[in-house]
């Protein structure tokens, strides 16, 4: 017997959590013409390009705002010290690519502070740098396209060393993981357009290994974040290898040309069955993707982490507990009629953010600022964020 499937819809995105959240008063009031008051409005990107970053950095830059990372959100949410009017928090979440080629040089430009949540699992070491905006071309805008669409080590040592950019935790390889014994589908060919991210881990110890497009005839199975309060299925591997045989021998990616493939797939796949791991392995594997992300990054860096943004914003029960345990100070997770910024007293495991759209929804000034140049505008590069 299978055990329950369904994704909780505090896990969810989509038009109609949105608009749960307008009608319940998640938003800001500061999105509809009203103050940011005492909330410390909280920003996350992803991939970036130009043409989508710089305006909103811009606007920042103009109407008199200050970035702070995450010891002052900490501050706020612990102690109630507020960093001051017109603050924000930028986050990219992932550390792709684009934080170096596209982001940095924006930064830099506009004096501001950043934060990335990086996942060390993904990122891979380089002879050199890539080349940035400020070096001309076009490549930079396409680098989250690329081989190596996250930052190299040391394109993140060069952000932090330089100021611009707080480095923290975001998992070791922010995985997500089966949760139902139910065949949902195969992989094909269409599946070298899922995202590196979103491909599920079909390893249980050591390093995490991922489907890979070229794994045609793989069943996939219903799946949540590692993070959440899911049991992982583990499939019969060998159900797996049978599948891939299968398609190997029948011409690989021209099998699915074939009429009746997926019958005959699934014929095989419903003649084993997996398991689902046991509450201990649930625990362990949690936290040691909690533990060995901050060891890795503090090793590689030379620098504390102590704050943590969960993939996909979905922290259970037992993900929270175990960055309680670790002593992690912070984390953003996803909650169902929680406010959509930061404030004193919010709880630590729970903080909230808005998409990066609504920048520019933030209060003007009236006298708007000059932009500016050199080190990032009122932050301290040690990591205090406190006003200069």
């Amino acid at each position: 017997m299978g055990k329950a499937t369904g994704v909780p819809f505090s896990e969810r995105g989509g038009r109609l959590r949105g608009v749960l959240d307008l009608a319940t008063g998640r938003y800001p009031s500061f999105l509809f013409g009203g103050s940011t008051g005492r909330l410390l409005p909280v920003f996350h990107l992803h991939e970036v390009t130009r043409a989508v970053l710089e305006p909103r950095l811009q606007f920042l830059s103009e109407n008199g705002y200050r970035t702070v990372t995450t010891d002052a959100i900490a501050r706020l949410v612990r102690d109630g010290r507020h960093p001051g009017p017109f603050t924000v928090a930028l986050c990219f979440d992932d550390a792709r690519a684009s934080l170096w080629t596209v982001a940095m040089p924006l930064l830099r430009k506009y004096n501001f502070r950043a934060i990335t949540y990086a996942i060390p699992g993904r990122i891979v070491d380089a002879d050199a740098t890539r080349p940035t905006l400020d070096d001309g071309g076009l490549t930079p805008e396409r680098a989250d396209l690329s081989d190596r669409p996250f930052v190299t080590w040391p394109e993140l040592r060069a952000l932090q060393a330089g100021g611009w950019v707080d480095v923290q935790n975001h998992t070791y390889s922010h995985a997500s993981v089966f949760c139902a014994d139910r065949v949902t589908r195969f992989v094909t060919p269409e599946f070298a357009s899922t995202h590196l991210l979103d491909r599920p881990q079909i390893s249980q110890d050591g390093d995490p290994v991922f489907l890979q497009p070229d794994d045609l005839g793989a069943p996939l199975y219903p799946q949540r974040s590692r993070m959440s309060d899911a049991v992982r299925y583990v499939e019969d591997m060998d159900r797996r290898d049978r599948c891939l045989t299968r398609v190997r021998e029948a011409g690989g990616a021209a099998f699915f040309a074939q009429p009746g493939w997926q019958r005959t797939l699934r014929a095989i796949a419903d003649e084993g069955r997996g398991v689902f791991e046991s509450d201990d392995t649930r625990t362990h594997a949690i936290r040691v993707e909690l533990d060995r992300a901050r060891a890795v990054l503090e090793d590689r860096l030379r620098a504390p982490v102590r704050h943590l943004c969960f993939p996909w914003g979905v922290g259970g029960r037992l993900a929270r507990e175990a960055a309680r345990q670790l002593g992690i100070e912070t984390a953003f997770s996803e909650r169902l009629f929680g406010l959509r910024a930061v404030r004193a007293g919010d709880d630590r495991y729970r903080l909230m953010r808005l998409s990066g759209k609504w920048i520019t929804r933030l209060p003007k000034r009236r006298s708007p600022h000059v932009v500016g140049s050199g080190a990032p505008r009122n932050v301290s590069t040690t990591g205090t964020d406190e006003p200069s």
